[in-house]
């Protein structure tokens, strides 16, 4: 696919009008009558708030609804910002800046996890032992996701470029189901689905790992929420932090519901939790800032931000290190 057309088409990740809207039909600074939240397989806190009724409870004595909508990646989250289906979503880092620069309404003040949870993934047969390999296969990835950029960023260590593969823009179970069914080469995976593979499909191999590609994972939220609802904001933030909390004192509880919410192994997401997510720095700050700040002219180089962007400039628009730091 052409970039300018995919620019076009990915609608919220990186649109050009943005459709401005806040859930919650309290009006601006008043009753909050609903709060919707994504969650995701890739944001095991997330799962363990919704098996719990953690945000719920937290606004038992306000009579506002909680309601959830699942996010497949990132550029899914971004959509449901942009759309304002969703108050609080789950990114990554960069998908969050790049929804930023595009004119998304987002803020991070959480972060739910540093992650390993992408590497670029194959079958033996295919040959596929490096990034080298790669020039002119069919890669999988989903555009707008940290998968995707780790992509770039492992080919732009290996001197080659997008251009050097054909990318199949394809969401990450699909991106799964491709790889095992031969209609790709390579893919690059985002757990749970990834583990998945490694551990129950014999050949499959992680021939690229890089954990300091994974950007992190963002906890946004909508702009006009922030600003109109802060104590319903923080009550967010207050449950996410009990579920932090939790999920550090009982990994393999949380593994279990990672399982049960995935309708994956236990083994596959025993190893996605315990051995692929921290969730010890849950405020963001210096190594978020310039991480961003050091992959924004990824953005710019692969066309997926307006041409008169700045997004080395969003990145402090986008990261809020003080918001949560009463609640944390």
């Amino acid at each position: 696919m052409e970039r300018r057309q995919f620019l076009r088409g990915t609608g919220a990740a990186i649109g050009g009008s943005l459709v401005a809207g806040c859930v919650g039909g309290g009006g601006s600074g008043g009753e909050l009558e609903s709060v919707t939240v994504d969650y995701a397989y890739y944001n095991p806190v997330s799962l363990v708030l919704r098996e719990k009724g953690w945000v719920e409870e937290a606004f038992a004595d306000t009579g506002t609804d909680v309601e959830w909508v699942l996010s497949l990646g990132s550029n899914q989250a971004n959509e449901y910002a942009q759309s304002g289906e969703a108050d609080v979503s789950s990114t990554a880092g960069i998908a969050a800046l790049m929804a930023r620069t595009n004119g998304v309404p987002i803020t991070t003040p959480y972060i739910y996890s540093e992650p390993e949870w992408t590497a670029l993934v194959t079958f033996q047969e295919t040959g596929i032992e490096s990034v080298e390999d790669l020039e002119g296969s069919r890669v999988a990835a989903t555009r707008g996701t940290d998968p995707y950029f780790f992509l770039l960023q492992a080919l732009d260590d290996a001197g080659l470029s997008e251009e050097d593969v054909e990318v199949v823009n394809l969401q990450h179970p699909e991106g799964q189901s491709a790889l095992v069914r031969g209609d790709v080469d390579a893919w690059a995976g985002l757990d749970p689905h990834m583990a998945e593979l490694e551990l129950e499909h014999d050949g499959a191999e992680l021939f690229f790992r890089e954990p300091r590609y994974n950007t992190y994972g963002f906890l946004n939220f909508l702009d006009g929420f922030l600003a109109d609802h802060p104590e319903d904001a923080r009550r967010v933030l207050e449950a996410y932090e009990r579920g932090r909390d939790w999920a550090i004192e009982n990994p393999e509880e949380t593994a279990g519901i990672l399982a049960d919410a995935s309708e994956m192994s236990a083994p596959v997401a025993e190893r996605v939790f315990t051995q692929r997510n921290d969730l010890s720095e849950p405020i963001p700050g210096e190594p978020h800032r310039e991480l961003l700040s050091d992959l924004s002219p990824i953005l710019e180089r692969e066309g997926l931000v307006t041409d008169d962007a700045d997004p080395a400039g969003n990145v402090d628009e986008l990261i809020d290190s003080e918001f949560a730091s009463e609640v944390v």
